[in-house]
């Protein structure tokens, strides 16, 4: 017999949902997820296939529940005076964000975006129960302080979400919108800088914010400026007390040995591995630059991608470029597209093929 997803009793509030995902496929060019394209240098790739290779050694044993060197790594690694007990680190920055809502959503919660933003907000609240709510953006995807803290405040959330800067989109997010935020609400501030890396230097981390806020969260990610997405290990900053709620609602055990090793590894050549994110941030510029040299609407980014709108038919245009080989992104957005800058000649590839397709 035949039994499909209906038949069985799932909870009510996960009937008709879609899992997260977004096209796979053997293209030579895949610009489509955010990745970033270059490979891990040799020298850094040797350093952690050895330090993985001693950890195998001890696999038999579970590994450390703390994850202490990790810590200590990620702490040296951030700066702004942060300390091994206020980091938490998990499978990726998506199990890190489900750790906080594990903790403070759950059934009868609400958590707080500002749309369009990353997807996996809306999904990881579902999964522990909670509901979503969504906030408005303005002009270009753009907030202001004093419409982001009121929009808050209204909502009451439990959660509030700032992508910083913002996914899909790429819009920057200052400090001065999360400062106000946090005085908004009496809930759990997660400010998501995944893409913090691709931000201009001079500007202010929210790791700037945390002293005398304890329910102020920063998150971070290897996927993409330590070209670690593979790996999957992601890492907050928090007060050590919401560090230690973290550890109520964690698996045991969650960071294997060998995840440890190799991020540890990877952290000991931050230097080499963030030398990539020039190059990144040159492609980023060049496809903004020739965007809008062909006619496109081209929005102000901090990430390692680029959103760009005046598209007339994004399906067609989606498929037009699939079909010369380019992988990119239609998220939805009526008129849009989105591109992840790689290396030099994925860039080009992919500003050729929509130059032959032509507006």
């Amino acid at each position: 017999m035949t039994v499909s997803l209906d038949d069985l009793p799932l909870r009510e509030d996960l009937r008709g949902q879609q899992p997260y995902g977004a096209p796979q496929a053997p293209l030579p060019v895949a610009l489509n997820v955010n990745e970033n394209t270059h490979p891990v240098p040799d020298e850094v790739a040797d350093d952690i296939a050895d330090s993985v290779a001693v950890a195998l050694r001890d696999v038999n044993r579970y590994p450390d529940r703390e994850f202490t060197a990790l810590r200590e790594g990620f702490a040296e690694y951030l700066g702004h005076g942060v300390q091994p007990e206020q980091v938490w680190a998990a499978n990726g920055s998506n199990e890190v964000l489900q750790h906080v809502l594990q903790a403070f959503g759950g059934p009868g919660r609400t958590a707080f975006g500002f749309a369009p933003t990353y997807s996996m907000y809306t999904l990881l609240t579902r999964g522990v129960g909670s509901a979503f709510l969504s906030g408005e953006r303005g002009p270009g995807f753009t907030l202001t302080a004093e419409s982001a803290a009121d929009q808050v405040a209204a909502a009451d959330s439990d959660v509030v979400f700032l992508c910083a800067p913002n996914n899909p989109t790429g819009t920057p997010l200052e400090n001065d919108v999360v400062e106000a935020v946090y005085d908004a609400t009496d809930g759990i501030v997660i400010v998501d800088e995944a893409y913090r890396e691709f931000a201009p230097r001079d500007t202010p981390s929210a790791l700037q914010l945390l002293q005398g806020r304890p329910r102020l969260v920063v998150s971070r990610t290897m996927s993409k400026a330590f070209a670690f997405a593979g790996a999957r290990v992601g890492y907050l900053a928090a007060d050590p007390a919401l560090v230690d709620a973290l550890r109520l609602v964690r698996l045991p055990y969650h960071l294997s040995a060998l995840t440890q090793a190799a991020a540890s590894a990877a952290l000991r050549h931050a230097d080499t591995m963030l030398a990539m994110v020039d190059d990144i941030v040159e492609q980023r510029e060049r496809i903004s630059a020739t965007l809008e040299a062909l006619g496109y609407t081209v929005y102000p980014t901090w990430s390692n991608f680029v959103l760009f709108g005046g598209v007339a038919d994004p399906r067609a245009t989606w498929q037009a470029l699939y079909d010369r080989g380019v992988l990119i992104r239609d998220i939805g957005i009526p008129g849009h597209l989105r591109v992840t800058a790689g290396t030099e000649d994925e860039t080009s590839a992919f500003l050729d093929a929509l130059a032959e397709i032509g507006r």
